[in-house]
């Protein structure tokens, strides 16, 4: 004759219990509490330095720009114009391509124009504490 074997013992053997379940929560979200202040630090760093590029980029086509004409442009709209842009780089802090601050010349500059300089208009401060729109 053969035996059934019991449910309860069946259950026993397939199942977690609740003391598992919650420790195997508890693990995760200890890793998760770690790791999410890490990435974004990570994200912070890498808008950071697409913003330094950005500036670079932006910065060295207006001397061109300027060394070539023998004047600063009028905007950035005729730095992509002229061709010493492709296309005004997005400002990584604010998302937007119309947020950057133009800076005139100097007052005693002989030079003709109105762009000099171009800077970030993002509200906030840099990894190194200095604000965004001194960079």
């Amino acid at each position: 004759m053969q035996t059934v074997p019991c449910l309860t013992r069946r259950a026993k053997q397939f199942g977690f219990t609740l003391i598992e379940l919650i420790v195997v929560f508890a693990i995760i979200a200890l890793l998760a509490s770690i790791a999410a202040p890490r990435y974004n630090r990570s994200v912070d760093q890498a808008r950071e330095v697409s913003l330094k590029t950005s500036l670079n980029v932006m910065r060295d086509a207006i001397d061109k720009y300027t060394a070539d004409r023998g004047q600063y442009p009028e905007s950035l709209d005729e730095l992509v114009q002229r061709g010493y842009l492709r296309q005004i780089p997005e400002d990584p802090m604010t998302g937007s391509r119309h947020s950057w601050q133009m800076l005139p010349p100097p007052a005693d500059s002989a030079v003709m124009g109105n762009l000099a300089d171009v800077r970030s208009g993002a509200a906030g401060r840099g990894q190194n504490g200095v604000p965004f729109t001194q960079w």
